[in-house]
């Protein structure tokens, strides 16, 4: 009774079993019984209609669990199913379950200078780029953002605007590190724990890593900060100017044209993948000096060299969020 669900009689049954798995009558019984049984397992539990239900609720609210919509559909039609079941009818219609992109809010504004300053550059060539200085702060904590909440997207997908959810720089007590990259070096890494001031960032910061790059590299160095408040400070233009330091223009709320920002993601995963994970201020200290450096510089170089292909993705997007 058992062997006749699955469409052979219990002969064929126990020769299944017995371990002729190459034998012609075990390939016939696997393809013409078994693998369409399989796939047809659990098909008749829901209808079309109620495939829909689900591909639709779960389009309206992307942030939905599968339990949520399980729960919707038992209320809306009385079919009851399980998690893994509303996973398998949304995959069969190309939704998964994904992280959401987390991006800065960008406004029509924001996209316009956006899109005009990637027209402006997106012809550059690798030695104008290996002139500029990329620099930013950036916060590392020991606590980490687990990230569990999921939405339904389909594939290709992943950066349109439903599927983003924005947010901007974040705080929290850790360390607040600054640096800079240069095709071909770096500057070293400033860490500390108060809030960037411009008076901090004039004396602390530019005065002892920047004005070396200058003298080097002479009147063609560009130096590229964001518009954060203590970056305009007016001390900071006065010192860049007397330092004869020009300052790139660069427009705001444009974190993926920054190639740093990799930079950021790299150390981030180089700590995290550190035999004994820092436990406590000190040692993440010591582990973010430790790691800046053992960053390898050709990545930092082909993360500048990427800036023609980050115009052009801005370029293509209008303006608005690019995948880097």
């Amino acid at each position: 009774m058992v062997w006749a669900a699955f469409g052979f009689n219990a002969q064929e049954g126990l020769a299944f079993l017995d371990g002729r798995q190459n034998s012609p009558k075990y390939i016939e019984t696997l393809e013409n019984h078994l693998m369409p049984f399989a796939e047809n397992i659990g098909r008749n539990i829901t209808t079309p209609n109620e495939d829909r239900y689900l591909a639709v609720t779960a389009k309206r609210n992307r942030r939905s669990t599968a339990s949520d919509l399980s729960r919707q559909l038992s209320s809306a039609t009385g079919t009851t199913v399980s998690r893994q079941t509303v996973y398998r009818r949304l995959g069969h219609i190309g939704l998964y379950a994904r992280r959401p992109v987390r991006c800065v809010p960008l406004t029509a504004t924001h996209c316009r200078l956006r899109l005009a300053w990637s027209r402006e550059h997106a012809l550059w060539t690798p030695q104008q780029w290996s002139c500029v200085m990329f620099s930013d702060e950036s916060r590392f904590s020991l606590q980490f953002d687990s990230r569990r909440t999921f939405i339904w997207r389909a594939l290709g997908t992943r950066y349109h605007q439903e599927n983003t959810t924005k947010r901007h720089r974040y705080g929290g007590t850790g360390w607040l590190v600054w640096g800079g990259i240069i095709l071909g070096s770096r500057t070293d890494l400033h860490v500390q724990n108060v809030t960037m001031t411009g008076h901090i960032y004039r004396d602390v910061i530019l005065e002892q890593h920047v004005p070396f790059f200058r003298g080097a590299m002479g009147a063609e160095f560009l130096f590229m900060d964001d518009n954060a408040r203590p970056h305009l400070a007016n001390i900071v233009d006065e010192f860049l100017q007397s330092e004869d330091i020009t300052r790139m223009d660069w427009p705001a709320y444009s974190p993926d044209l920054n190639p740093i920002e990799h930079v950021w993601d790299m150390l981030g995963r180089r700590i995290a993948a550190c035999q004994l994970p820092p436990t406590c201020l000190p040692e993440l200290w010591r582990a973010l000096l430790d790691e800046w450096c053992n960053i390898p510089q050709d990545q930092n170089d082909n993360l500048i060299l990427s800036m023609p292909r980050r115009c052009e993705a801005c370029i293509a997007s209008s303006g608005r969020h690019t995948p880097y």
